[in-house]
């Protein structure tokens, strides 16, 4: 918790509040980073984290993420996100999402959540039960499939923009994580005739791939030293760290997961590689577009799909002035988010 309050404000923090249910044995964190462009919407995310503090660090990094990735795609809310330190598999129940609900339902309308990483559609039902302040559950559906949908767009403009070809056919993707967006990514990538190869820490889920889409299946710890044409991380954040970069061989790195850069500076790092990195908030906003879209009545799939059919045009221009400015695509990312964020609406 050192140093908390001096960040939030380096970095334009609104919130942060701890929660702690006795009952139910709930620890929880939400945080809220700008409410600029309208409530502060992200999902929750249920995992087990080292300490508290890496909880902490999660929720903050996320939910900037969150502010930045709504106002590049041009969407009139602002950004938070929620964790909830515990295991998926084991530590969830009814009143543990409910006293996650009465938490949320006391921020006002301030903080709106829907479902990340750990969190089910089922979860999101218990969660409304004390929460008007809640996206999605079993009535709307999981908004994975729209988040890999715009992921696989945001690949086509990196393809197109190292290999002069926004086909994929015969090109080698690796696919870190294959839960729900994971897959449905794994999906796309195979309908457009990539190759896959796949990890997971669930053999399942792993299994799966390998048998639906003939993917070939690594350790997670052997995902990186893959030989590919595009590395698509997909599960927590770090993928790319002073570890895994030295063993990368592939030309773009380009997935669905939040936060893929461990340390800022490994952007830079990746460019002196000749691998190009595509902005996370960037190409993988489709599940917050649904989301929004969702929020505001919209039910016409193909009419969402549209807007989330923008992500690739907006990597395309981003890639344009990270050449003519020099600059790198997150740095250029970043100045687009911030200058949506002060314009407000």
């Amino acid at each position: 918790m050192s140093g908390c309050l001096a960040r939030m404000a380096e970095q334009g923090f609104e919130e942060l509040v701890l929660f702690h249910d006795a009952g139910t044995g709930l620890k929880t964190a939400i945080a809220i980073h700008s409410t600029a462009r309208g409530p502060a919407l992200g999902g929750t995310r249920m995992w087990v984290y080292p300490n508290e503090e890496a909880a902490i660090e999660d929720v903050m990094c996320l939910a900037r993420g969150m502010s930045y990735k709504s106002a590049a795609a041009e969407l009139p809310i602002g950004g938070g996100k929620g964790v909830i330190i515990g295991d998926p598999g084991r530590d969830k129940s009814e009143a543990l999402f409910r006293a996650y609900g009465r938490f949320v339902e006391k921020l006002n309308g301030r903080f709106i959540t829907a479902a990340d990483m750990g969190i089910e559609e089922h979860d999101l039902d218990c969660i409304r039960l004390e929460t008007r302040h809640v996206i999605g559950g079993s009535a709307l559906g999981s908004p994975s499939p729209l988040t890999a949908y715009g992921t696989l767009k945001g690949i086509k403009a990196c393809t197109e923009e190292v290999f002069g070809s926004p086909n994929l056919e015969g090109l080698i993707v690796t696919v870190q994580g294959v839960g729900s967006v994971g897959m449905a990514l794994c999906k796309n990538l195979a309908e457009e005739g990539a190759l896959l190869i796949v990890t997971d820490f669930d053999q399942k889920k792993v299994r799966e791939a390998v048998e639906c889409w003939n993917a070939k299946a690594v350790a997670p710890d052997e995902i990186y030293a893959q030989k590919c044409d595009i590395f698509a991380p997909c599960g927590g954040g770090g993928a790319v760290n002073l570890e895994s970069l030295p063993q990368l061989q592939c030309r773009i790195v380009a997935g669905a997961a939040n936060n893929v850069l461990k340390e800022k500076e490994l952007g830079a790092a990746l460019k002196e590689r000749g691998i190009l990195y595509a902005p996370d908030y960037i190409i993988n906003a489709g599940g917050i577009i649904f989301v929004e879209f969702s929020r505001q009545g919209e039910k016409n799939l193909e009419k969402i799909k549209a807007v989330i059919d923008r992500i690739e045009g907006r990597m395309k221009e981003i890639f344009r002035r990270s050449r003519e400015q020099n600059l790198l695509p997150e740095e250029v990312a970043d100045l687009i988010a911030e200058e949506k964020l002060r314009e407000k609406i």
